[in-house]
């Protein structure tokens, strides 16, 4: 069924019904009995309408507050019309001529006297006019500017925080919503609360001319002695005037309401009992203040001494309480701990490897909502020294509300060098290029790698392994990125601190190699240059004590770090040739034809700036080209192999288009090491 409300429904026909009303006071007479129903209908929607504005929480809530406003004013503006038709035409009936709701207020709430009717009525007015309204109508103007004038500030806020991911698409709209509704409704009751304001002047002129005509239709039409005509028609007029006054200014007291109300999440009651009542010291001296008034010859004794004895009960109700009950409320936080507030050498330090994480994601990170990427970290870091022999920093892993929802990014020494999406609840089928079949899914890249692939749900696991995909989680793609960063930029990481931490392990076992190498034949500096090196290439320092022993026999000879390079490389041939060998203990080569070899040598060159190797880019491009293709069309990953003077120049060559190869110089092939060429450089 349709969740439409019915055409013509009650809720439908309400607001047409009083407009159609309102029009027809204003031409059709009235019976005194219908005139006393909506009297009483006007007093009482002007109570449920004060009331109302007492109780809202959000003046957004109320937002038919300015159009109850306009229909309210317009229903009292015809019953001003309807009424007066009845005092001018039947006034000479009697005071019951109007209605009895007319001549109660002209007789009983007065005392029946015209004179004191006619003073009540005006002070009613002076206090709506000069006081309610002058002020609600100059909040409104001020707050209305206010809101138009915040609404671009409000729309950036809300931006902004989506683009964080602080908040949701949804939350998003909710905000711009409220801040439409905010802006269309201090608009509103800028030009709604006006109608209060000359309602007040209307009900004053009428008044006036109801008095002077029926006086004179009184005196002249129904032959009345002038003091009768006075006293019947001021009375009919000033029961009117205030059965009209005293709902106006209850509407006017609910516009003040609702433009001085601040969105609260409790009722205004609530609010002022609980900012104004809960204050002991101001209630506490009240109490004294008007105690002491009490005392004073003259003054009511009785009244001073109630009301003194009220505040003060208020103030001992609110007084604080005791030590023991702060001690309990403390002790009731559970020992959580509290975190201090980061001091100014925190906030200025940087951290080597960092994660950063959009909101979506923290269930990757947070072990209560099942993340096990922290658990990766740890992984990655022993996996990492194992392979490598370098320790890797402390991976610090945030969330970061500036990125998107799904974004991550990976920081080294505070600068982010990557970032990519993932989709939490989806899977990552990675396309190795062996795929046999297309499946559904979100179009995406691998982040490490750049490997086309798909986002996938957990059902289309099998299909999509069954089709060739290899199918990783979330954290796995993230993990897999992170680990191929910091193996990118371990050189990065490895300070002076880290390297005479490592060289200082190694003095425990053997001192002397330390004592001899550090600082007699090279600085700490050096050693870590070298090491820096290594890792650029990919070569474990897992093996310090043959890197220093290696550093110390070339150290006594040179202090080029190319040529340090060179010596710990070839102390390091077997585990470097052993990163490259094939099952079978070969190793795949790329040779460089003799008469090739020669003319690069011949293109070695010293230089300001160092030993470079001076050739045509052209000629550079051509061989990377053939190396390219070598590499495509060997079944095993070869490497370059060269003399050793070459080496370090051809590295740093082809590094850069070809950052997968290894770079090996014959005097790193140990002897029983089998190469197998797979192809010649010409």
């Amino acid at each position: 069924m349709s969740s439409h409300p019915k055409p013509f429904g009650p809720s439908q026909l309400l607001v047409p019904g009083v407009v159609l009303l309102v029009l027809a006071l204003m031409v059709l007479p009235l019976p005194p009995v219908l005139m006393d129903l909506l009297l009483s209908v006007d007093i009482a929607l002007s109570v449920v309408l004060l009331l109302t504005a007492v109780y809202v929480k959000d003046p957004i809530e109320f937002s038919v507050f300015p159009s109850l406003l306009l229909l309210l004013t317009l229903l009292r503006l015809s019953l001003n019309v309807a009424s007066t038709r009845l005092i001018l035409l039947h006034g000479n009936e009697g005071v019951d001529a109007a209605g009895h709701v007319i001549m109660s207020f002209g007789q009983f709430v007065v005392g029946g006297n015209f004179v004191v009717g006619i003073v009540v009525f005006l002070v009613l007015i002076a206090i709506q006019y000069v006081v309610i309204n002058h002020g609600a109508v100059r909040i409104s103007e001020v707050t209305a500017r206010f809101t138009l004038d915040a609404m671009p500030g409000k729309q950036m806020s809300i931006d902004a925080d989506l683009n964080a991911g602080t908040i949701d698409e949804k939350e998003a709209k909710r905000r711009r919503d409220n801040v439409r509704k905010e802006a269309d409704f201090y608009g509103a009751m800028d030009g709604a609360i006006r109608f209060t304001q000359r309602d007040s002047l209307a009900a004053l002129l009428i008044t006036g001319v109801n008095i002077v005509a029926g006086l004179i239709i009184g005196v002249m039409q129904y032959e009345m002695e002038l003091v009768d005509a006075a006293r019947t028609f001021t009375i009919l007029t000033v029961g009117e005037g205030l059965v009209t006054a005293i709902p106006s200014l209850l509407v006017s007291m609910s516009g003040g309401l609702i433009t001085t109300r601040a969105s609260s999440e409790s009722s205004l009651g609530e609010d002022v009992a609980g900012q104004l009542l809960t204050r002991v010291q101001p209630l506490a001296i009240g109490a004294a203040f008007l105690f002491f008034m009490g005392l004073v010859p003259g003054l009511p004794k009785l009244a001073f001494f109630l009301v003194a004895a009220a505040f003060g009960l208020a103030a001992y109700m609110n007084r604080e309480p005791a030590a023991s009950d702060l001690s309990d409320e403390a002790l009731d936080t559970g020992g959580a701990p509290i975190q201090a507030e980061p001091s100014v050498e925190n906030l200025a330090s940087v951290d080597p490897l960092a994660v950063e994480v959009g909101y979506a994601l923290i269930s990757l990170v947070d072990e209560r909502q099942g993340g096990t990427l922290l658990q990766r970290v740890k992984s990655i870091r022993r996996q990492i020294a194992t392979e490598t022999g370098m320790i890797v920093p402390p991976v610090h892993v945030a969330d970061n509300l500036q990125l998107g929802p799904r974004t991550y990014a990976l920081l080294v020494k505070g600068v982010e060098v990557a970032r990519a999406d993932l989709m939490p609840d989806r899977l990552l089928a990675i396309n190795p290029g062996t795929a046999t079949a297309a499946i559904d899914g979100t179009n995406a890249r691998e982040p490490a790698f750049g490997l086309p692939a798909l986002w996938i749900r957990a059902e289309q696991r099998e299909a999509a392994t069954a089709a060739g995909y290899t199918v990783v989680d979330p954290t796995t793609a993230l993990s897999t990125h992170l680990s191929e960063i910091i193996r990118n930029f371990l050189p990065d990481l490895l300070t002076r601190q880290h390297t005479k931490d490592m060289v200082d392990r190694v003095a425990q076992a053997s001192p002397r190699l330390v004592d001899d190498l550090i600082p007699k034949l090279l600085g700490l500096g050096d050693v870590q240059r070298v090491l820096r090196q290594l890792l650029r290439e990919r070569v474990p320092v897992k093996d310090l004590t043959t890197i220093l022993e290696a550093l110390a026999d070339a150290g006594a000879q040179t202090k080029d770090p190319d040529q340090l390079n060179e010596a710990v490389r070839q102390a390091l041939g077997r585990a470097i040739c052993r990163q490259h060998q094939t099952d079978q203990g070969e190793l795949p080569t790329i040779n460089l034809a003799p008469s090739l070899e020669e003319r690069l040598m011949q293109a070695i060159v010293r230089t300001e700036h160092g030993v470079v190797l001076a050739i045509d880019p052209n000629d550079a491009q051509h061989m990377a080209s053939r190396i390219a293709r070598a590499l495509e069309t060997a079944v095993a990953q070869p490497v370059l192999l060269c003399s050793p003077a070459l080496r370090p120049h051809l590295w740093r060559l082809f590094t850069r288009v070809l950052p997968q190869m290894g770079v090996l110089s014959h005097s790193e092939v140990p002897p029983h090491v089998k190469v197998a060429p797979v192809a010649v450089l010409e």
